[in-house]
């Protein structure tokens, strides 16, 4: 360690640099949100739509805001019970054993967060370069195509636009957690005056008619409808992830106690509202049927600027593509800010290769983690958006949301939780919900099995890493 003189017979200890609690509740209010919205809602409404058959799409906004609210509360109670960085990586830990199956849980969910983490921020760039392609349509032209077990890839004008998007939220974020708070705070007023000036230009040309133009048996509760929901509430899943972002930065938020409750659950109640009343305003203006059929009006792929088009015109159309492209910009920003301290955390817990653990000396934030991350997430813009979501959500829910769920219903969490952080209301019911939830998406995919062996193919590599790492670190202990 270095020594520094400052006198005679006096010396001072440099300490390592430490993350620092810089993110007040505003703050991470305004993370959440803009993780949250991002570019889903824009490009996302007519996949829930045609997965849905018809307007009663809603339905899937309505019941994937309960169950964000229902699985906030775990949230709520795991991050402020437990306030530090990386989230759910420490919840696991602590939970399920840290010398024991929480060790390996932790370390298998650091592990995915490099595949799914990447895949979830390049959807951001991808819906960046969708919408920005408005400008420039020659730019869907594909320079190259393959597949890649099944799995199409494509290079082409959008993809190198959508990793410039990525390169640019990395050089806003290459500064101090203090200097990020007051970005935060501006760019989630930015993202919210966007979602109300869309549900005010729908409102004020609503039609009712074409809004709940609901096909024939479209509330029938047959297999079809069952199989329908499950797709539209994996899109809405996908929608509303981002309400959590600030539990990652558990470490370097003010009041933990205070602030986490609030930004997440505000967060919910704030975007849940905001989505279903864009969904509705929309619906009212661009029929529904259009959306499903891409006639040539481009419908399906600028949704937002046909809609304003229709109502206000060309120079409209295009100056809610730029918003909406500010908006997309700032999801990828707080994604990469939230999951970097994910490998950050692992690394410095021992449990993953100690380079993710490094912080830079003077900005105090974890430079190599979300450095690796950005790279990836680039590598990632390669994919088509459609594969990114249901891939995303898929490992997210198995890996992340259905081991937190439970552990929450451990004895060791029903004993902390008495003394001290968050108490959900009707404590268990929220997360028995939760997981019910979750379970039903999973279950009810067309594809599930694909989607399970590609999970499972993550958690055996990750399980052959893990078993090697704790190899050496016993031979190193025991030589």
């Amino acid at each position: 360690m270095d020594i520094n003189r400052a006198g005679p017979g006096v010396t001072t200890e440099k300490r390592p640099a430490e993350l620092e609690r810089g993110l007040s509740t505003s703050s991470a209010l305004g993370l959440n949100v803009i993780g949250m919205v991002g570019i889903g809602p824009f490009v996302t409404l007519p996949l829930i739509v045609a997965a849905m058959g018809g307007p009663q799409a809603m339905l899937g906004w309505i019941l994937g805001a309960a169950l964000s609210f229902c699985d906030g509360m775990v949230w709520s109670e795991l991050g402020t019970t437990y306030p530090e960085a990386g989230g759910s990586y420490a919840y696991l830990k602590h939970l399920y054993g840290e010398r024991r199956l929480g060790r390996v849980f932790s370390f298998l969910y650091a592990w995915q967060i490099l595949f799914s983490s990447p895949l979830s921020i390049a959807s951001g760039c991808i819906g960046f370069a969708q919408y920005i392609s408005f400008f420039v349509p020659h730019s869907v032209n594909p320079l190259f195509s393959a597949r890649l077990l099944g799995v199409p890839l494509v290079l082409s004008g959008q993809t190198l636009i959508a990793m410039s998007a990525c390169l640019l939220a990395l050089l806003v974020l290459y500064r101090s957690i203090v200097a990020i708070d007051k970005i935060v705070r501006w760019l989630g007023i930015a993202v919210v005056l966007t979602l109300v000036f869309i549900i005010f230009a729908g409102f004020t040309h609503f039609d009712s008619k074409i809004a709940f133009d609901f096909p024939a048996g479209a509330f029938q509760l047959n297999h079809a409808f069952f199989i329908g929901l499950g797709a539209g509430l994996l899109v809405a899943a996908y929608d509303y992830g981002g309400y959590y972002s600030a539990c990652f930065l558990g470490a370097e938020v003010r009041d933990p106690q205070r602030t986490i409750p609030r930004a997440v659950l505000g967060s919910v109640a704030i975007v849940g509202t905001l989505y279903l009343l864009m969904n509705i305003s929309v619906l009212g203006v661009l029929p529904w049927r259009e959306m499903m059929h891409d006639n040539g009006s481009h419908a399906r792929m600028f949704t937002m600027a046909v809609f304003m088009e229709r109502l206000y015109g060309h120079t409209a159309a295009g100056i809610i593509v730029i918003l909406i492209a500010v908006a997309a910009l700032c999801s990828v920003f707080a994604l990469l800010l939230g999951q970097s301290r994910i490998p950050f955390a692992a690394a410095r817990d021992g449990n993953f290769p100690g380079w993710f653990g490094a912080i830079h000396p003077r900005l105090r934030m974890p430079h190599h983690a979300l450095l690796t991350l950005g790279a990836m997430t680039m590598i990632c813009c390669i994919f088509r958006l459609q594969e990114v979501i249901t891939a995303l959500v898929v490992i997210r829910i198995l890996f992340q949301f259905l081991l937190q769920g439970l552990a929450v219903l451990l004895p060791k969490h029903q004993r902390e939780r008495k003394v001290r952080g968050f108490r959900m209301p009707l404590y268990p019911l929220p997360a028995l919900l939760a997981i019910a939830g979750f379970t039903f998406i999973l279950f009810s995919r067309p594809n599930f099995s694909r989607e399970i062996r590609t999970a499972g193919l993550i958690l055996l590599a990750g399980l052959a890493v893990y078993s090697i790492r704790f190899l050496r670190g016993r031979q190193q202990i025991n030589p």
